[in-house]
């Protein structure tokens, strides 16, 4: 997709990194955005950052590149598409106390996490036996598609998840445990809380199901439907 036909770049992104100075990293993000005309979300916390923004393909070049900056950010990861218009019709960088609402202690990313699979692997892995493939998403997401001998935890909201693995899941039974989100963020609690709980070995796929479906030719895909995604596009496949 070339910006001459597609000019507008949308970027999601998040990074669990401590952040000593939320307030102060929130009223830099906001004033680089509102300086490129971008718009979109980013959520600010002790824990990191997580956001999905759009502007002009020149604009989130150097957006990105002031981020990566920040050797907090160095490393930053981020997913992109391309779009006729803006997906967002405001601009919000929110100060939060997680990037991602779970309120569960052990559940502290930087600390530790399951192992990360790439999407190359990631078929293999969910085909095996002895494998429980876990959809961490809501139940209206996991309708419009999953993987195969994926199971729904029916959660409406993410902060159910916990609920689910204790009154569901034995750490003795569920020996391998591999789970996947839409970009990858809610695995990185959910495995460092399922990790915690004593289960012994717990994956997820690396960047979810949007890094899945753009690196997985559709003839070997074992993903089934479309992916719910959080804008004016509502999914993509």
């Amino acid at each position: 997709m070339s910006p001459e036909t597609h000019p507008i770049t949308i970027a999601a992104f998040y990074k669990f990194v401590r952040v000593d100075d939320p307030a102060s990293l929130r009223s830099r993000l906001l004033a680089d955005m509102s300086a490129r005309d971008m718009k979109g979300t980013i959520l600010v916390a002790p824990e990191g950052i997580n956001g999905t923004i759009s502007g002009t393909t020149a604009a989130m070049r150097d957006f990105l590149a002031m981020l990566r900056g920040d050797t907090r950010f160095a490393d930053l990861v981020t997913k992109a598409a391309a779009a006729d218009a803006h997906p967002f019709k405001r601009r919000k960088v929110k100060l939060k106390r997680e990037i991602l609402t779970f309120r569960q202690h052990g559940s502290d990313p930087t600390r530790h996490g399951g192992a990360y699979v790439p999407p190359e692997q990631w078929n293999a892995l969910i085909s095996e036996p002895d494998v429980l493939v876990l959809d961490t998403r809501n139940n209206y997401e996991f309708e419009v598609g999953t993987f195969d001998h994926a199971v729904d935890p029916k959660i409406r909201r993410f902060t159910e998840f916990a609920d689910y693995v204790k009154a569901n899941l034995d750490p003795e039974r569920h020996r391998k445990v591999a789970m996947f989100c839409t970009g990858g963020i809610r695995c990185e609690k959910a495995s460092a809380y399922m990790l915690s709980l004593g289960f012994a070995e717990v994956y997820h796929l690396e960047g979810g199901i949007l890094n899945y479906l753009a690196h997985m030719p559709a003839e070997a895909s074992l993903w089934r439907g479309q992916c719910f995604v959080f804008d004016e596009r509502e999914a993509v496949s």
